[in-house]
């Protein structure tokens, strides 16, 4: 699947997710602070790419055997400053200067957490949680096997996501701008770069059900695209101390 390339200074930050609980789950959820959440259903998928990078290699199969809330957007620069406003977390108004509907950017895997902990606080339970990177794979996709989600055609790209030819300034844009994938999500291909919960690892090509990554390591996973980088394909790790300074 094509995704875009980060670099060892790029940290970005996401839509957290919620899973479902025994009830019947709607198909869209909001929370309180305004998070559009879509049910994504259990299934099965391909991860990886026979075009990509040696790390995104070998392509081979996932169960997701838990239907999951994914967030609909990116979290927004408004519903981050909320949490700095009650908890203190790091807010880089430097990076930040396209409001409140932007989306967030120098958010570090660890402001994420925290982020993520004042929600569940916030909105009572432990429901919410970073994706892993199968998952958010499996909803990048949406049910395709193509390229992107839109097809092989990389011409249509700037109809999808924000990338270098086609970015407006020097910061990230507000979300959902674009065209979403074919369930709802949007700017899974580019806007800004994406944290998952997974440690990386490499990958082998035994069947895997709802995998989480190792338990250690020195490198935390992102995915999706940034507005200033050129759509080539891959997959990245990221370390986990640095803050994303566009």
């Amino acid at each position: 699947m094509k995704t875009r390339p980060s670099r060892t200074r790029e940290r970005p930050s996401r839509h957290s997710h919620a899973e479902r609980g025994n009830e019947e789950a709607p198909d869209i959820v909001t929370n309180s602070i305004g998070m559009k959440f879509k049910l994504i259903k259990a299934g099965k998928f391909q991860m990886g790419s026979k075009n990509g990078y040696d790390w995104e290699k070998p392509v081979h199969w996932v169960k997701i055997t838990k239907d999951f809330y994914m967030g609909i957007y990116q979290v927004t620069v408004g519903q981050y400053k909320k949490y700095v406003d009650e908890k203190g977390g790091y807010f880089d108004p430097d990076y930040n200067k396209q409001g409140d509907n932007a989306a967030v950017t120098a958010v570090s895997w660890e402001d994420a957490q925290g982020f993520i902990s004042w929600l569940n606080e916030k909105e009572g339970g432990s429901h919410y949680r970073l994706p892993t990177e199968a998952q958010w794979e499996y909803s990048a996709r949406a049910g395709t096997t193509t390229e992107y989600s839109f097809g092989d055609d990389s011409s249509l790209l700037g109809d999808y996501a924000w990338y270098w030819d086609n970015r407006e300034g020097t910061y990230a844009h507000i979300v959902g701008q674009k065209k979403p994938n074919p369930w709802g999500l949007y700017d899974m291909h580019g806007n800004v770069y994406e944290w998952v919960a997974d440690i990386y690892s490499s990958y082998s090509d035994r069947i895997y059900s709802d995998p989480t990554g190792p338990s250690t390591g020195s490198y935390r996973v992102n995915r999706g695209g940034g507005w200033y980088f050129a759509p080539t394909t891959r997959r990245t790790p990221a370390t986990t101390s640095s803050v994303f300074v566009c």
